[in-house]
C-alpha cells in the first residue's frame, strides 16, 4: 500500500463524457397537463432522470459502498451522522481505498450530528487524502447564533453520473439487523440523469461556504445527455431566501390532491398551515394517512406528537404508528402522481434551523412504486386511536402539552 504522502495523479474531474461539446438549450418539459397541478410551476424541473427507491440500509448502503468503489474522478459525500462503529468504518475503507488511488474524495459532516465522531477517524481520512470539512463546529463566539444552523442533509455524489439522497446516516443505527445493525426504517434513493448534477453543485456550495478549497465547478444540468424516463427536480435551501421552499411544494401538493396523500415522517409536527392543508384534503375525500414513529428515539417529540395526532385523527387523517425500531423515513406521495424522497422533516427545526435537501418525482410509474411501498409499511403500523389521548395518565397528557408548547425546539 502505497504512503498518503506518495504523490499521485488524479483523473481529471470534469465529466466530460456526460456532457456535449456545445451548450444545449433544453426544449420545454413535456408534462401530461394532469401532473402539472402539484407544482406551481416547472422551473428547476429536468427531464431525463432515473430514481430508483432504497429500502433502508440493507438496500441504500451496499448501492452507495458499490458506486464508490467504481468513482473514477470524484466523490462528494455530505452528511449529518457518520459514527466510528462498523457501517462508519465501512464507508471510511471505502473512501480511503478511492483517495488512495487517485479519486478526488471531499466529505462534509455536521459538527452535532458526528458530536461523538473521534479525532482518529477523522485523521485517518486526512491522512489518506480524503479532504474533510466539518460543518459549523461548536463554537458559538466564532458565529452569532449562526452554531445552530446544521446541515442535516445526506447527499453522495460519484463522478456526477450517479447520487444518493434520503434519510439514512451513516451509523449502524441504519444497518440491517442480520448485519449488526438496530435495523431503523428509512428510505433513500438512487438518482441517475441531470438531478445529479444540481446535487453536486449544491454540494460545493456548501463545501467552498464552510472553507473547503476551490474545485472545478460541476457542468450545469441543462448540458447533459440523459434518456430516463422520469422529470424530477432537487429543492434544496442552502440559500437563506429558500428556506421555505419545502414547505411550499408540500402544501401545493396536498392542496392539489384528488385521491390519497401519504406521508412517513420521523418527527411529524405540522405547523398550522400543513394541517389545515391535510384538513381541507380530508374534506374533499382525500385518504390521507401519516405514517409516524411507535418508538421515536426523541421522547420529546414522542409526546409533543400525541398532542397533534389527537387533533389530526379527529379531523379525518389516519395517523398509522410504525411497530418496529425507530421510522426515520422522510417521504410523500400524493395521488400516485408527485412524489419526493428526502431529508426533510415537517416540523420546526427542519423548517427555519436546518440545511435539508430532497428530490420531487412527478411521475406515475414512480408514483405507484411509493404507494405500493406505503402500503407495505402501513401493514407495519397500529392505527392510533383516538381514545388513546383519554385514557393516558393525567401525567402523560402533561408532558404532551408542555413538549407541544416546546414544539418550535422539537
Amino acid at each position: 500500500m502505497s504512503s498518503p504522502s506518495t504523490s499521485r495523479a488524479r483523473p481529471p474531474e470534469p465529466t466530460a463524457a456526460l456532457v456535449r461539446a456545445e451548450p444545449v438549450i433544453v426544449p420545454a418539459i413535456v408534462v401530461p397537463p394532469a401532473l402539472r397541478r402539484y407544482t406551481k410551476d416547472l422551473r428547476r424541473w429536468r427531464p431525463g432522470n432515473e430514481v430508483a427507491l432504497l429500502r433502508a440500509g440493507a438496500e441504500t448502503f451496499p448501492a452507495m459502498l458499490d458506486a464508490i468503489a467504481s468513482a473514477r474522478r470524484t466523490i462528494h459525500f455530505e452528511t449529518y451522522i457518520i459514527q466510528d462503529d462498523r457501517t462508519g468504518q465501512r464507508f471510511s475503507d471505502a473512501l480511503i481505498e478511492r483517495a488512495r488511488a487517485g479519486v478526488a474524495v471531499r466529505l462534509v459532516y455536521d459538527a452535532v450530528g458526528a458530536l461523538e465522531l473521534g479525532a482518529g477517524f477523522v485523521a485517518r481520512l486526512r491522512e489518506a487524502g480524503v479532504e474533510v470539512v466539518e460543518y459549523r463546529p461548536i463554537a458559538p463566539w466564532r458565529r452569532r447564533w449562526g452554531w445552530l444552523r446544521r446541515d442535516h442533509r445526506k447527499i453522495v455524489v460519484v463522478d456526477d453520473e450517479v447520487a444518493f439522497t434520503g434519510g439514512i446516516n451513516i451509523a449502524d443505527d441504519y444497518a440491517d439487523a442480520a448485519d449488526g445493525g438496530k435495523g431503523w426504517h428509512d428510505i433513500h434513493c438512487q438518482v441517475r440523469g441531470p438531478i445529479v448534477l444540481d446535487l453536486s453543485r449544491s454540494f460545493r456550495r456548501v463545501w467552498l461556504r464552510e472553507g473547503g478549497a476551490v474545485y472545478p465547478a460541476p457542468p450545469r444540468p441543462e448540458a447533459m445527455l440523459a434518456e430516463g424516463p422520469v422529470v424530477g427536480r432537487m429543492l434544496d435551501n442552502s440559500e437563506r431566501r429558500r428556506r421555505r421552499v419545502f414547505r411550499r411544494a408540500y402544501v401545493r401538493a396536498i392542496n392539489a390532491a384528488r385521491e390519497s396523500v401519504y406521508l412517513e415522517n420521523a418527527y411529524f409536527l405540522p405547523d398550522r398551515g400543513v394541517r389545515a392543508a391535510l384538513y381541507r384534503a380530508v374534506r374533499r375525500g382525500v385518504d390521507v394517512a401519516v405514517i409516524v414513529p411507535g418508538n421515536s428515539d426523541v421522547k420529546a417529540i414522542e409526546f409533543a406528537g400525541l398532542y397533534v395526532y389527537r387533533r389530526l385523527t379527529r379531523r379525518g387523517v389516519r395517523i398509522l404508528s410504525w411497530r418496529g425500531p425507530m421510522m426515520h423515513a422522510k417521504t410523500a406521495v400524493v395521488d400516485g402522481a408527485w412524489s419526493t424522497i428526502g431529508s426533510y422533516n415537517l416540523d420546526h427545526v427542519s423548517l427555519h434551523q436546518n440545511l435539508e435537501v430532497t428530490v420531487e418525482v412527478l411521475d406515475t410509474a414512480h408514483g405507484q412504486v411509493m404507494v405500493d411501498q406505503f402500503q407495505r409499511d402501513a401493514a407495519r403500523c397500529d392505527a392510533f386511536d383516538p381514545e388513546l389521548w383519554q385514557r393516558l395518565p393525567w401525567w402523560k397528557k402533561a408532558l404532551a402539552a408542555l413538549a407541544f408548547r416546546f414544539r418550535r425546539w422539537l
